[in-house]
């Protein structure tokens, strides 16, 4: 009677749980009692996936044979472990789900199909992913075209605590050899949150309860990046027991991973919009020429250059899970998530600096591009720095289910969670600029060739006096600045859920609040604010008269050749990178004694509080300007009902709720006006702002709204369903969008001079959703289904860049006010998303070979016009077609994947690393990229399972552009990764 399957690898039982073996294929099915399970579990929003994980997990020594019979109608119970049986675990989640839900769950305890828990999500319909560029790593989630704070993250229904101040969630920073599994609710269950308008995506971890007894698992791997050379570790462990005739239990789990990832960068800092003079398109500008208006229309290379990064990536994850059932009916879970994980990266390379005003021989493309120019006395700067920054969170939490009668439940959770970055207040960022210029400077040029899917941009002219066999001369290059940064975050947040249902034949209901506190604050002190990163600046004697010292050549350590630099790429960069350490570099001016006590010709005298206070040592001052102080208090009502009733004899299921949230939101923080800006002695390139005293701001707001829904589903036979679903969610502005100031940065650059004011103020986006969809299960662990959606997205944020002056200072190299570029936030348009999900998973009966597909067309009512330059910048980011491909073997104990991943060119961000332009924030779009990957396993016993795991066989790199597809901003080649090793389980 069950149309719920399951297909079998080798026969093994599975104690506790009912299943049916259907003939010769021999596919097994779950029971309605399993499934009914599944869909009580999805209704609560907490284990969704782990309706048969911990089951699956039984050795097979300890499941009991099935009684012999000889009625027919008596079949022998059957469970099969490994993908396929993961796969029919998701498949009945989202069949008996109330709304649209997708699902990933472990294939067994401590066999997560994915190492990382992003990687994993991106093969559901409508979800891609973002990769950190340095480390390669999926970080970041995109479901239905809204990424990053779009999507809500969960840990058992728990909100994550995260010290970064946006919405979204490092997936890095998750482990995934533990996880149990994820569930992702493209429309909101109003009993758990309706604050994510793009999905909310829960991740379960396993309890004791799960399955009563002991059990054991352990895994150990090694990982090889091909660039990084080195073979690092993985290893975990997982324990599980219930004592006192199973009324308690515990769990505990720990793991150390870590991976390291050398990446080859090539980049365009910013490719700011602004007008040339029309001389500037010819060799010279003279007397008239430079009074004349600016009007011919242009993007230009704000800053160019390669690196090399080499990144070591540290992650422990600790959990203990105590479970206690007093009386039957009664149980309390008390849970406590531990994570840390240690990032270094050390970098090398150059980058050069550009200025709009002085650039000449300038060619435009149509598109109004900068595809070649010179600029005379080009400073050329070998760079090199350590970014350190340390992720810590932990979150503990207390849960009681109480079931009074077969009617009636209540459910209570509270918990605490809180996070740091850089929790033991380190140095989290150290860099070094050395290089040449002003006296020996080239009329150096880049020539921009062609599209940045596959050109990099070319350097010509370098070299001093435009020697390039000099490009890297020792001899002639000299000091710089040195910037050193320190950020410390953290984020505490309290909630507290209640909540009641009462549940009869065809119907339920369920109501109940929640409380959450969100308290964010966060701090930086720099060398800026000291203005100790000017100390030695003007890359000395050889490159003229302005300042600085000259750099021993024994500080570089080593040259690393850029042949072949990009995989894939046309374009030649100078022939290597020179390699030296900040530290070094620092420890060496450090070393040149106290300019207080004694002089020391090249020192910046001249530049300010650096002149008269620095005494050798580059100590760090707090910037007042950074402080914010934000606190977030949500109180929630909802309530929904369930009724499952027959509608002209098909089964038709009905789920309206409503939320009510309420929100405050109070904002702390120093705000600082310029009140002089100052050129530096020592360099021409620099600037020195000085800001008034500080003085604390602090606003409040607040908001409130109702956010119901709807979910329907109607049986129109077995095998075919018809879902139409309809509900308002929000999403809230980032925490560190709400500082109540206005910030300037005390070190600033020559045309170059920005700003960033807060929005205490920002509203929620909001957006009504529909859903229609089709789904048919049409043979055991094979589904197809068509899912139309729509959203009708208001209260954007819009992320503006202005050119503003600032309280009336003067630029000293122009002697006119300062423009500042000013970027803030504020709540603009709105926009409709639509699009189409198809889906299609499919086996090929017993044979063990199958296939999982996906694909995602999204569209929009205002897409973004490239050519309007009169917009700050509105448009939808991470809105993009997507398509994925998971084809697979799964029998006799050996499993074999390859998994194909597209994803077309989409709207990442507004905002590039330099936003200096006139046309508001320049955008960056990112390029298509395709990613293959492989992974395979084989169970050596019941209990040894060996695997292997190979990410990006075709060698892909990332890249982004600006505003054309030819305005190249970043490319990241992060190479392949192999993973080996082996899963123990007891």
């Amino acid at each position: 009677m069950s149309r719920y399957y399951y297909q079998s690898n080798r026969g093994d039982r599975w104690r506790g749980s009912k299943a049916v073996l259907v003939g010769a294929s021999s596919l097994l099915a779950l029971t309605l009692a399993s499934t009914a399970s599944a869909a009580r579990s999805a209704e609560n929003g907490t284990e969704t996936a782990m309706v048969t994980a911990a089951a699956v997990a039984a050795p097979a020594a300890e499941q009991s044979a099935p009684a012999q019979s000889n009625d027919a109608s008596v079949v022998e119970e059957v469970v099969v472990t490994g993908l396929r049986g993961s796969l029919q675990r998701n498949l009945d989640i989202k069949r008996n789900s109330e709304g649209v839900v997708d699902a990933i769950s472990a294939e067994d305890i401590g066999k997560f199909p994915d190492s990382n828990v992003a990687a994993s999500l991106q093969r559901l319909p409508g979800v891609s992913i973002q990769r950190d560029g340095p480390r390669g790593e999926p970080t970041g989630i995109t479901v239905r075209g809204f990424s990053g704070d779009f999507n809500e993250t969960l840990y058992d229904g728990r909100r994550i605590s995260t010290a970064t101040g946006t919405r979204s969630v490092d997936f890095s920073t998750v482990g995934a050899d533990f996880v149990g599994g994820l569930s992702v609710l493209k429309t909101p269950d109003v009993s758990l949150s309706s604050s994510s308008i793009g999905a909310t995506v829960n991740v379960q971890f396993p309890k004791p309860f799960d399955r009563p007894g002991r059990r054991m698992a352990f895994t150990a791997s090694g990982s090889m990046q091909d660039d990084a050379g080195k073979v690092v570790p993985t290893i975990g462990a997982l324990f599980s027991e219930t004592f006192a005739d199973d009324k308690f239990g515990v769990l505990v789990d720990a793991m150390y991973t870590r991976h390291d990832t050398q990446t080859n960068r090539v980049f365009v800092s910013g490719w700011p919009g602004g007008y040339y003079r029309p001389c500037q398109l010819t060799a010279s500008c003279t007397g008239a020429d430079l009074t004349a208006n600016k009007t011919v229309l242009g993007w230009f290379e704000q800053q160019a250059g390669a690196t090399q990064v080499y990144t070591k990536d540290e992650r422990i994850d600790g959990r203990i899970a105590l479970q206690w059932s007093p009386t039957e009916g009664v149980t309390v879970t008390l849970d406590d998530n531990y994570s840390r994980q240690n990032v270094r990266a050390d970098n090398f390379g150059y980058g050069i600096w550009f200025n709009q005003d002085n650039l000449r021989n300038v060619k435009l493309d149509q598109n109004g591009t900068t595809v070649d120019f010179t600029q005379a006395g080009s400073q050329t700067d070998f760079t090199a720095g350590t970014d350190h920054n340390i992720l810590q969170t932990n979150q503990t939490g207390l849960n009681l289910k109480w079931d009074v009668s077969e009617h009636l439940k209540f459910e209570a959770d509270a918990s605490y969670a809180k996070s740091w970055r850089n929790p033991d207040g380190n140095v989290s960022s150290d860099n070094a600029d050395v290089g040449y210029g002003f006296g020996i400077g080239p009329s150096l040029g880049i020539a921009i060739g062609g599209d940045s899917k596959n050109t990099l941009p070319v350097l010509h002219s370098y070299g001093p006096n435009g020697d390039a066999a000099r490009w890297a001369d020792t001899s002639v290059i000299g000091s710089h600045v040195t910037v050193r940064q320190a950020q410390e975050n953290t984020d505490v947040l309290k909630q507290l859920r209640f909540a009641g249902a009462w549940e009869q034949e065809g119907f339920r209901i369920k109501a109940g609040g929640t409380y959450l506190e969100d308290h964010y604050q966060i701090q930086q002190s720099n060398t800026f604010v000291n203005n100790y990163w000017q100390a030695y600046p003007g890359y000395g004697p050889p490159s003229g008269p302005n300042g600085g010292v000259l750099v021993p050549a024994s500080l570089f350590t080593g040259k690393v050749s850029t042949k072949n630099f990009i995989p894939g790429f046309d374009g030649a960069l100078p022939p290597y990178l020179l390699k030296f350490d900040a530290h070094a570099y620092q420890q060496f001016l450090t070393s040149l004694g106290n300019p207080q006590t004694q002089n020391i010709p090249g020192f910046n005298y001249g530049g300010g509080t650096v002149g008269t206070q620095f005494t050798g040592a580059f100590d760090l001052a707090l910037d007042n300007g950074s402080i914010r102080d934000i606190t977030e208090k949500t109180w929630s009502l909802f309530v929904k009902a369930n009724f499952d009733v027959d509608v002209a004899g098909m089964p038709f299921h009905f789920n309206a709720g409503v939320r009510e949230e309420n929100t405050h939101v109070t904002a702390n923080g120093f705000g600082q006006l310029p009140t002089a800006i100052t050129p530096s002695a020592g360099d021409p390139t620099l600037l020195t702002v000085t800001l008034s005293a500080p003085q604390a701001v602090s606003t409040k707001s607040n908001y409130s709204y109702l956010l119901p829904s709807i979910d329907m589903k109607l049986e129109l036979t077995d095998s075919i369903h018809l879902r139409l679903d309809a509900s308002r969610t929000l999403t809230r502005p980032g925490l560190n969008l709400l500082t109540p100031v206005l910030s300037v940065g005390t070190g600033q650059r020559v045309g170059a001079l920005t700003g960033s004011g807060g929005s205490p103020a920002l509203k929620p986006y909001l957006a009504d959703n529909f859903d229609a969809a089709v789904e048919w299960y049409y043979q055991p662990n094979s589904y197809a289904s068509v899912n139309f959606f729509l959203k009708d997205v208001s209260n954007f944020i819009v992320g503006g860049t202005q050119r503003q002056t600032i309280n009336g200072v003067i630029d000293p190299t122009t002697g006119q006010p300062a423009l500042f570029s000013v970027t803030q936030q504020v709540n603009g348009p709105e926009a409709t998303v639509r699009g189409v999900e198809l889906a299609w998973q499919h086996v090929f009966g017993d044979s063990g070979f199958g296939f999982n597909g996906n694909v995602t067309l999204v569209d929009t009512n205002k897409p973004y016009d490239r050519t309007d330059i009169s917009q700050s910048g509105f448009a939808i980011t991470g809105l993009t077609d997507s398509a994925n491909l998971v084809a697979f073997y799964d029998k006799n104990g050996l499993e074999a994947r390859v998994a194909v991943n597209y994803r077309k060119e989409y709207l990442r961000q507004f905002g590039q690393n330099q936003n200096t332009g006139a046309f508001g924030s320049e955008p960056t779009f990112e390029n298509p990229n395709l990613q293959i990957d492989f992974s395979t396993s084989y169970a050596l016993t019941k209990q040894i399972n060996l695997f292997f795991e190979a990410l990006n066989l075709t060698n892909e790199v990332q890249s982004t552009h600006g505003r054309f597809d030819n305005q190249l901003l970043d490319v990241f080649a992060y190479g392949r990764r192999y993973t080996a090793g082996a899963r123990f389980r007891f």
